[in-house]
């Protein structure tokens, strides 16, 4: 896919200095730049590399002008930063911008689905599946029975969607996320075996969900297990049955979070985090890497620690616990001392 330097000004509302027909294929950090690639300079300590790039366009301010010769076509914008991530935007849709049916797939009885859908070959729509616009189904991916998607959502390569499940709009799934397996439901009996309870509910994610690669979400017991609007889960996440998550809420990679346990809106959660279920997180709610929750926590809370608490009490703490061998050998003298 090869862009000018005239058409990606005319993207970003930007002035050519230089070749309006030079082309490019792909793209670079400035101080990498070869010939065919696009780059930005928008931190000053990187602007000796503008002299040296092989870069073809460069994204540069409008207040930028060089003190040296330079090779490379300049396109002038308000924000270099912001434009360049607007063109990473732009070229990312048009890298996803596929459409048709791919064969061999199955589409089985009943399933209605609207513009623009693209299914890759080996994937599997199960009866009474209702898909959105706009959507993508990336090969080797199974969408269960009763599934409804709504529009613009992504599904790459072979994430695996279980019945039931309803998915918004705006949603992307990576590799290997599988969305609505059983939850941990198991009865211990007399004889110290355990009994399968049936999992009947199922999975609810609102609009621009993002769910990454290898994540897990439980259907629930019964009702719903439910991921709101907004929510930005990372890569290896375990959710289990019944949880709900709240708006704009980010998890990072490794969480774990038991049954029943709802969290709040806006919480920023971070990696190796793990929930005891029937918890109630509240709103804001700020959890550091490697945490273990073992209780409510309110509106605002910031903790830390496994058993976590206070970040500010725990990082305190942390000062003397490195310091225990010291203050283990203080002791002693002063025992010695006072005999």
């Amino acid at each position: 896919m090869k862009f000018t330097a005239a058409q990606i000004a005319g993207i970003l509302e930007g002035e050519v200095v230089g070749n309006p027909e030079a082309e490019v294929f792909k793209l670079a950090k400035i101080e990498e730049g070869t010939k065919g690639s696009l780059t930005f300079l928008a931190n000053p300590k990187y602007v000796n590399f503008i002299y040296s790039t092989e870069a073809t366009i460069t994204i540069v301010n409008r207040s930028f002008e060089p003190e040296q010769a330079i090779t490379t076509t300049l396109i002038k914008v308000e924000d270099a930063y912001q434009s360049f991530s607007k063109l990473l935007e732009y070229y990312n849709q048009v890298k996803l911008m596929k459409s048709g049916i791919e064969q061999p797939s199955v589409i089985s009885e009943n399933v209605t689905y609207g513009e623009n859908l693209y299914l890759g070959s080996f994937s599997y729509l199960g009866k009474n599946v209702v898909i959105g616009n706009n959507v993508k189904i990336y090969p080797n991916t199974f969408v269960g029975d009763n599934v409804s998607i709504g529009d613009n959502t992504i599904l790459f390569a072979g994430v695996r969607i279980y019945s039931e499940t309803v998915i918004g709009a705006n949603c992307t799934f990576h590799s290997g996320c599988i969305i609505g397996s059983d939850g941990f439901g198991f009865a211990p009996t007399e004889e110290g075996t355990f009994n399968k309870i049936p999992q009947i509910g199922n999975v609810i994610l609102e609009d621009d969900v993002d769910v990454g690669a290898c994540t897990t979400i439980d259907r629930a017991t019964l009702g719903s297990t439910i991921i709101r609007k907004g929510v930005k889960l990372d890569n290896h996440i375990q959710i289990a049955h019944n949880v709900e998550i709240g708006e704009n809420t980010v998890i990072a990679a490794q969480t774990g979070i038991a049954g029943s346990t709802k969290i709040g809106h806006n919480c920023m959660i971070g990696g190796q985090v793990g929930f005891a279920g029937h918890l109630i997180i509240g709103n804001n709610v700020r959890i550091q890497a490697q945490s273990g929750i073992g209780k409510n926590l309110a509106d605002g809370e910031t903790v830390q620690g496994s058993p976590a608490f206070n970040y500010g009490d725990f990082s305190k703490s942390y000062v003397h616990f490195k310091n225990l061998p010291k203050i283990v050998s203080d002791l002693e003298e002063l025992k010695k001392n006072n005999k």
